[in-house]
C-alpha cells in the first residue's frame, strides 16, 4: 500500500454518515501535550516561517484526539488515535475487555501509524478498517465494524421499515489546536522524535502533535464524473498534484461573531463548547464551502456531505482528514465552466480534471495517475472505494439533487 496514506476510520457498513449521525466531545483533554522545550521550538519555527513567509495567519483549528461508535442497541466502542512508526502484524491484546450478553462493545482499538490491531469477540468485530503499508501482513485490506453488528447494515441505512433505531452515532473527540503548532509539529523536522516521544511519556505517539482535521470532499457530478483540481506550485504542499476540494474546519466559524466575524472572547474549548452542534455544523458544512471556493460550484447545487470516513497523511506525520462524498446536480461540464470563471481560491490550483465512477474505483498505486494524486486524494480515493457512499444514496437526498437541478433549469 502506498506508504503516504492510511484509513484510520471508515463508515462502510453505513455507507457513510450524515450530519444527524454524528456528534462532537469537546475537551481541553484533548488537546496536545507540550512543555517550555517543545514551546520554543514552536516558537523558532513560526518565526522563521514567517520571516520568509509575511502573509502567513496562526489560525485556530480543530484537533482529532480520537473517536467512538455507538449504535441504540449497542454500547459505544472505544477507540484512539495513535500513531507510531510500526506496523504491527499481530493483533494487540493491550484494552481488551469481554463482552455482556452480546449487547456490549468495549473492546478496544488501538490504532498504530493509522492503522489499527483489531480486537475480535464471538459476537462481532470492532475498530476501523485499516490498509497494510506493506506485503507482510497480507495483500488486503481488514474490515472491522466499531461497535456494530454487521448485520445492522440494512436497519442503518433505514431501508427496512421499523428499523431505522439501529441508526449508529459517530462521536468525535476533539480538542483545539492552530496552524502555527502544525507547522512546529506534525510539520516540523522534529516530527519523529515527537512522536517517540509521546509514545515514552504519554503512551500516546500524537500526543505531542497538533493533529488538526482538514476535511476533503470526492464531489460527482450528475453525469457520474468526480472533480479534481491540479494544485498551484505556489501552495505551501503538494504543489503541482491532483487533489480534490479541501481545507479544515474553523473554530472562529462556530463563535459568535461581533462586528466584523472575529470572536468577541479569545476561541476557547469552553467557548465552542457551548455550541457543540455548530461544530459538527462547521465540520460538514467546510467542505462545501471549500468546494464553493476552490471550484466555483455554488451550495445549491451541492447534496448533503456523506462522511466516508478519516484518512491519514503521513507526510504531516498522519494528520488526520474527514472524507466526504459530495453529490452534484450540474454535469461535468457545467462544473468545468464554471471552475474556469474562476472562484474565491481560484489561486489555489491550475487545472480541472475529471474521472469516472468506475476509473475512480479502479484507481490505485499501479496506475500513472496514481503518482499525480497528492495524499489526501489519495485517502479520499480508498475511503471511497471501501465506503462506495453513491451505492445507495438516501432517497431523500437524490430527490433534493433533482429538485435542485430542476429549479436551476
Amino acid at each position: 500500500m502506498d506508504p503516504d496514506v492510511s484509513v484510520l476510520l471508515d463508515c462502510a457498513v453505513w455507507r457513510g454518515l450524515v450530519e444527524a449521525e454524528v456528534q462532537v466531545e469537546l475537551s481541553e483533554s484533548f488537546n496536545r501535550q507540550t512543555d517550555a522545550a517543545l514551546e520554543s521550538h514552536i516558537e523558532e519555527v513560526w518565526t522563521e516561517r514567517v520571516t520568509r513567509e509575511p502573509w502567513l495567519f496562526n489560525g485556530s483549528k480543530f484537533r482529532l484526539h480520537s473517536f467512538t461508535f455507538a449504535s441504540s442497541k449497542f454500547a459505544p466502542s472505544q477507540t484512539g488515535c495513535r500513531c507510531t512508526e510500526d506496523l504491527p502484524c499481530e493483533p494487540s491484546k493491550h484494552g481488551q475487555h469481554s463482552t455482556d450478553a452480546g449487547d456490549k462493545a468495549a473492546d478496544e482499538c488501538r490504532f498504530l501509524t493509522g492503522e489499527c490491531a483489531i480486537h475480535s469477540t464471538s459476537q462481532y468485530t470492532q475498530g476501523c478498517r485499516y490498509q497494510q503499508k506493506n506485503g507482510d501482513c497480507g495483500d488486503q485490506p481488514i474490515s472491522c465494524s466499531a461497535g456494530v453488528d454487521p448485520d445492522l447494515g440494512t436497519m442503518v441505512q433505514g431501508s427496512t421499515g421499523g428499523e431505522a433505531e439501529a441508526s449508529p452515532r459517530l462521536t468525535l473527540r476533539v480538542g483545539l489546536t492552530s496552524y502555527k503548532d502544525f507547522l512546529g509539529t506534525n510539520w516540523s523536522h522534529r516530527a519523529g522524535a515527537l512522536r517517540r516521544r509521546g509514545e515514552a511519556e504519554f503512551n500516546d505517539p500524537c500526543a505531542l502533535l497538533a493533529q488538526p482535521l482538514g476535511v476533503g470532499g470526492v464531489l460527482c457530478t450528475s453525469d457520474g464524473k468526480v472533480v479534481l483540481i491540479r494544485r498551484s506550485q505556489r501552495v505551501a504542499e503538494a504543489g503541482g498534484l491532483l487533489d480534490i476540494p479541501g481545507g479544515h474546519p474553523e473554530p472562529q466559524a462556530v463563535c459568535h461573531p461581533v462586528g466584523d466575524g472575529v470572536c468577541q472572547d479569545p476561541i476557547s474549548i469552553a467557548l465552542v463548547q457551548q455550541s457543540p452542534k455548530a461544530v459538527v455544523s462547521e465540520i460538514f458544512s467546510s467542505v462545501c464551502a471549500e468546494i464553493r471556493d476552490e471550484v466555483n460550484v455554488q451550495l445549491s447545487s451541492l447534496g448533503e456531505p456523506v462522511l466516508m470516513g478519516v484518512a491519514l497523511n503521513h507526510t504531516s506525520a498522519g494528520r488526520p482528514s474527514a472524507e466526504f462524498y459530495v453529490s452534484c446536480s450540474l454535469t461535468s461540464e457545467e462544473v468545468r465552466e464554471l471552475y474556469w470563471r474562476g472562484g474565491a481560491e481560484a489561486n489555489e490550483s491550475t487545472d480541472i480534471a475529471f474521472l469516472s465512477r468506475k476509473e475512480l474505483l479502479q484507481l490505485d498505486s499501479s496506475k500513472p495517475l496514481w503518482s499525480e494524486l497528492c495524499p489526501s486524494a489519495k485517502g479520499a480515493v480508498l475511503l471511497y472505494q471501501l465506503v462506495m457512499p453513491d451505492a445507495s444514496i438516501r432517497p431523500e437526498q437524490r430527490i433534493s439533487d433533482q429538485q435542485k437541478h430542476k429549479e436551476k433549469e
